[in-house]
Parts: structure tokens; sequence; C-alpha cells
């Protein structure tokens, strides 16, 4: 099955439109069509802010996705990456995805080394679906 890591951005997007590209790729976590992996701290990450009252998101659609992520998601623990980033926060995701060799799918590719791993939501969905 394929492996994908999830930048909070993405999930943040899929839960504000339900019928935008990035909630296409919630759902294929939900269907099991693909495993989301992370560690302990992007799942700190994906509860700290998909729980922040700007966004207003119903706490059952919230928990709902954390429980699939924890139920059916991978989690691990990666070798830290000698990588500088820009931001720090973003290494996580990368170091994941590195260490599972899954696809890091973002909104913001530029924060991310160029590296054929990290992907657009539309890039990952085009080439899932062929």
């Amino acid at each position: 099955m394929q492996k994908v890591v999830i930048d909070t951005n993405v999930l943040v997007s899929a839960l504000w439109s339900a019928n935008g590209k990035p909630a296409q790729l919630l759902a294929f976590i939900i269907n099991d069509m693909i495993t989301i992996c992370y560690d302990y701290r992007i799942w700190q990450e994906y509860s700290e802010v998909l729980s922040r009252p700007k966004f207003r998101f119903t706490g059952s659609s919230v928990n709902d996705i954390l429980n699939k992520i924890k139920t059916d998601g991978l989690s691990i623990v990666p070798e830290p990456l000698n990588i500088e980033f820009i931001d720090q926060n973003d290494k996580m995701f990368y170091e994941v995805a590195k260490f599972c060799n899954a696809q890091l799918i973002t909104g913001n590719a530029k924060h991310y080394p160029k590296d054929e791993c990290v992907v657009s939501v539309a890039d990952f969905l085009n080439s899932f679906r062929k």
C-alpha cells in the first residue's frame, strides 16, 4: 500500500473544504487506500493545530481523523537527518517521509529540499489515479 506523510496544512485544508483535492486525499486515508506515516512530533502538531479554535472544526471531526490515523497509520521513530530547514517544524515531516520511503504531501513544497518524494496534493492525486 502506498505510504504518505501529510503536512498539517493539507489536513487543515481537507477539513476546511469537503470538495477540494485535500479532502479527496483524506478520503483515500479514510477508505484505507493509502497509509499515513507519522511520529510523535507530527501527532502532537496534528492534535494541536486541528484543535485551534480559529478553525472551528468540530471536535468529532478532529477526533475521527486523529483516531483513524492512530488506528490505521504507521507510527515510527525516524532517524534524524542532518539537514538545515528554514522552519525546523517542517523537518519532522521530511524525516518521517525519508525513513518510511513515503511521499510527503504538502501545500508548501518550497519549505522542503528539492526531492522527488515531496509533492503537492494535485501531483499526488494525479499519479495515484494512474
